[in-house]
């Protein structure tokens, strides 16, 4: 049995390179690329591969791009489900400046996705759930899709009591906050949860306190709000938890965030206490900053970071 199904509707091919000087005008030469699988539950999968454990990735793809995704996650030895669509898989790219050491991220929109593409896609999710404990949506709804479309994931699995995490974004997001379905475990980066509070939560108290209010509007039994360096808060009807790491130099913040969601679900399939899942995405996260361009964490840095870890019970 794969511990982890993640599922991606918008996933993208990520490519990342480095120039001497980003300027506008003359025509910038760039070093060689690195390609890489991507897209939210892509990232989410090839983390778990990376940290160790199995997952099967569930993912959206179309077109020429979207058989050089494939091909990528095989090389890492990522399983996945192919989901065929019409719409051509997309692509992703970041550029660091050596100059100055800042990273620009560009992210190109996804095409649509047909009524009946999407009913594939849930179709194979319940299948697809009968040999999963845990499931992640992360990333974007694919344009096309139904702004309830993560609810109707919940639904799918639900035959199956497989419990699933949510990252994702935007539209999507909102809906989930305006509409709880109770979703498992939700995590949001501090961004999201300030635009959804409408207000700033500049501490770790109002970042618990928000948290609360999620749970119990019945958004997700857990609820994580990831705060960067300051490492993440998670609150559930019994805990209410702040863990952090040890300040790492960050290279590139491309996949931080499915990382943490890799190892955290990865830690909740093995049945371990919720301050250890935290503390297992707080150090996956933080391996991953330390890398270049589009790669993500290994396992024995992560390892090493976790070590270091601490974590509180919040009042």
């Amino acid at each position: 049995m794969s511990a982890v199904l993640t599922i991606t509707t918008n996933p993208a091919v990520d490519m990342a390179t480095t120039v001497a000087s980003v300027v506008a005008g003359p025509k910038l030469r760039c070093k060689a690329p690195r390609w890489d699988a991507g897209g939210g539950g892509v990232n989410v999968a090839r983390a778990i591969r990376k940290l160790g454990g199995a997952s099967l990735a569930l993912v959206a793809t179309g077109g020429s791009l979207g058989e050089r995704l494939l091909a990528l996650l095989a090389a890492e030895g990522v399983a996945a489900l192919p989901v065929p669509v019409s719409a051509e898989t997309r692509i992703s790219f970041a550029v660091m400046d050596e100059g100055t050491g800042e990273q620009y991220r560009f992210g190109v929109p996804g095409e649509d996705v047909t009524e009946a593409e999407g009913a594939a896609l849930l179709s194979a999710v319940a299948d697809a759930a009968r040999n999963h404990e845990v499931a992640v949506f992360s990333g974007s709804v694919a344009p096309g899709l139904p702004i309830d479309f993560v609810a109707q994931v919940q639904s799918a699995l639900a035959p199956a009591e497989t419990r699933l995490v949510v990252d994702t974004s935007a539209a999507a997001l909102a809906q989930l906050l305006a509409r709880p379905v109770g979703v498992h475990a939700l995590r949001l980066d501090r961004a999201e949860a300030e635009k959804a509070a409408a207000r700033p939560l500049d501490t770790i108290a109002d970042c618990r306190d928000f948290a609360a209010t999620l749970v119990t509007q019945g958004v997700a039994e857990i609820v994580v709000i990831g705060r960067g360096a300051d490492g993440s808060v998670l609150v559930s009807k019994d805990r209410r938890i702040h863990a952090w790491g040890p300040l790492v130099p960050v290279l590139s913040k491309v996949g931080a965030g499915d990382t943490f969601v890799g190892a955290f679900s990865l830690s909740l399939s093995r049945g371990e206490p919720l301050d250890t899942a935290l503390m297992r995405g707080v150090a996956g996260a933080a391996a991953t900053v330390g890398t270049e361009g589009t790669a993500l964490c290994d396992k024995d840095t992560a390892d090493a970071i976790f070590a270091q870890c601490e974590y509180a019970d919040l009042t």
